[in-house]
């Protein structure tokens, strides 16, 4: 697993805390923020919103990640994410999000989860999901 400093972590906990203040989530009461790091240090937001039809629900890590290909960013262009989840336990991402992340994040690529105890649990991407389904990508001829 790559190594992030415990300042930056910080820095994408506050900004993950900092977004889950943004979430809409009438429905399940769990505003969900995250922190995408790219390579150079910019940091991309999302935070989940929810949908009456729930298959529409956004989750924030998945809306971090389609702001930061938004502003022209893909695959391997990632140091870490940080999701914030209120309470008292550090969720890992949903499958939803962990094959969305497996498109942009590489297998070596440290996803954090921080909760309301303060604690932060890691892992790689490929340990969340080993495996993962992949298309090949045709090359411009």
């Amino acid at each position: 697993m790559i190594a992030i400093a415990r300042d930056t972590l910080r820095i994408l906990e506050d900004a993950a805390r900092t977004a889950s203040r943004n979430a809409y989530a009438p429905y399940s009461n769990f505003p969900v923020g995250a922190a995408l790091l790219a390579e150079d240090g910019e940091v991309y937001v999302g935070c989940n919103v929810e949908n009456a039809s729930f298959g529409l629900t956004a989750c924030a890590e998945r809306c971090a990640v389609y702001a930061a290909v938004s502003e022209g960013r893909g695959r391997g262009d990632f140091a870490a994410l940080l999701i914030f989840v209120p309470g008292d336990v550090c969720h890992a991402p949903c499958g939803a999000c962990r094959q969305v992340l497996s498109e942009f994040l590489l297998p070596h690529t440290p996803v954090y989860s921080a909760c309301g105890t303060g604690e932060i649990v890691a892992w790689t991407m490929d340990e969340l999901l080993p495996d993962s389904f992949e298309l090949p990508v045709s090359g411009a001829e």
